[in-house]
């Protein structure tokens, strides 16, 4: 089987690539314009995608983009990126632009690896669709629900720093909050508390996460197809779950509140209409994923710069907790959870449609083709952000920075729907962990990477020391 792979694999893949760059061509001919934005397609067929994911896989995210705003237009360039011509919206005028303009000259577009892996969910619906299964979520996921949730995110918080942290002299912090994040996600969306059961289902997302972005080539032996497989593993678990729920709500053994997954099932829509099971499924396979994968990269991230800013320690730790209006009242910690990501977003950016032509920046952009936009073309502006590569929370204070310049929740209708979940999550583990321990970095300069998430190079080792 294995020698049958090495010898398809690379004839299916030229294939495929073959095609991509036939459907280009017709695309580029469509729109024979004069007035695109400045910028190159790179490789036949390819583009620049190799180049781009590259400088996720370094570290350095930020470098492809910087480098074509230096040297096209800091406004808008164009590029060839996952088999589509596409146009590349930077800074504040951008962010701003591509938000504000959502069902008017864009919508919502993913790469199809992306698309294939969370088919129903609210990550593919578009238009009013989107709007309708978006509120239907957010009515879980509002800040003033979650406060009922409390008291059991923070029992959970504390519950994994018992077991996994306490008496330990040596963590992997990326691993070891992998397992809070997840957890805690399928508590409150799933009720799930079974570790062994946890353990075994955070070994499938793992793999489901690293086919996300790509190309599509769902054969034996890539990573998207062990993707697709971890999916569909995922998926039969949620069903199992999803089918005895029902059972247990009607014979009243399980409450409408109890969970996300309850309350999918029996809240309707501003229509009517509830949802089917594989939307359900779909979009909790969305939300589990999102709730907590970006959260551990966040968490790792603030892990390392408390332990290399003992300044920046010290003020977290004077933090009070917990009710919730204490949580409401640490500002200091999330600033500092902020500029965290400020530095280093969990998602480096995403992307739209043209659904129409329309000028930009001097530039016309044609319908169809694909829009990304980028948290380093702002975050590291230095005429919006002083010495941008230094760690500074105060500039989070007052006002705060430009709009539209810090983007890692992205904006406008498509704005994070779990940034209120990932808050919350955050800070209780931040809470608790300063309180209980001081820690060094085993490898001070670890260098954090994109994969397709944001992720520490070799697991963000540190040295525990019990806080007194």
């Amino acid at each position: 089987m294995e020698v049958t792979n090495l010898v398809v694999l690379p004839a299916v893949l030229a294939f495929c690539l073959l095609c991509l760059h036939f459907i280009n061509k017709i695309r580029l001919r469509k729109h024979p314009n004069p007035h695109l934005p400045p910028g190159r397609f790179g490789w036949p067929i390819v583009g620049e995608t190799f180049e781009f994911m590259r400088s996720c896989l370094e570290g350095n995210s930020s470098r492809f983009i910087q480098e074509r705003m230096e040297k096209y237009d800091s406004r808008v360039f164009k590029t060839l990126l996952f088999g589509n011509p596409m146009a590349v919206f930077c800074g504040p005028a951008g962010n701003k632009f591509l938000f504000s303009n959502e069902n008017k000259n864009v919508q919502v577009w993913w790469p199809s690896s992306v698309k294939k892996l969370l088919r129903l969910s609210l990550v593919n619906k578009v238009g009013d669709e989107a709007k309708v299964v978006r509120k239907l979520l957010m009515s879980f996921l509002n800040a003033e629900t979650l406060r009922n949730y409390l008291p059991k995110m923070d029992t959970i918080a504390q519950r994994h720093i018992d077991t996994y942290w306490k008496g330990k002299e040596q963590v992997f912090v990326y691993r070891i909050v992998n397992l809070y994040t997840f957890e805690l996600a399928c508590c409150l969306f799933l009720s799930m508390e079974d570790s062994d059961h946890l353990s075994k289902l955070s070994l499938k997302f793992d793999e489901f996460l690293k086919g996300m972005i790509g190309f599509p080539l769902n054969i034996p032996g890539t990573k998207f197809h062990r993707s697709m497989k971890a999916a569909d593993a995922i998926r039969k678990e949620i069903k199992m779950i999803l089918k005895k729920r029902k059972v247990d709500l009607e014979e009243k053994r399980a409450s409408p509140t109890q969970d996300l997954l309850s309350h999918m099932l029996v809240t309707s829509d501003t229509n009517g209409r509830f949802m089917t099971e594989m939307e359900i499924i779909d979009n909790i396979l969305l939300l589990l994923f999102a709730g907590h994968d970006t959260s551990r990269s966040v968490l790792s991230l603030v892990m390392k710069y408390l332990g290399q800013l003992p300044q920046v320690y010290e003020h977290v730790l004077k933090g009070k907790l917990l009710q919730w209006e204490d949580v409401q009242k640490m500002k200091y910690s999330w600033n500092v959870v902020s500029e965290g990501m400020r530095l280093s977003p969990p998602v480096s950016g995403a992307y739209r449609e043209a659904i129409k032509d329309f000028p930009y920046a001097d530039y016309n952009i044609p319908k169809g083709w694909k829009l990304h936009w980028s948290t380093s073309s702002s975050h590291k502006d230095p005429t919006l952000f002083l010495n941008p590569e230094t760690f500074d929370a105060s500039r989070f204070e007052g006002e705060g920075p430009t709009p539209f310049s810090y983007v890692p929740f992205g904006g406008g209708p498509r704005m994070c729907l779990g940034q209120e979940f990932a808050r919350l999550e955050i800070l209780l583990f931040m809470h608790h962990i300063v309180k209980r321990f001081k820690w060094d970095l085993v490898i001070p300069g670890e260098k954090f990477k994109y994969d397709p998430l944001l992720e520490p190079e070799k697991g963000l080792a540190i040295r525990l020391h019990p806080s007194h």
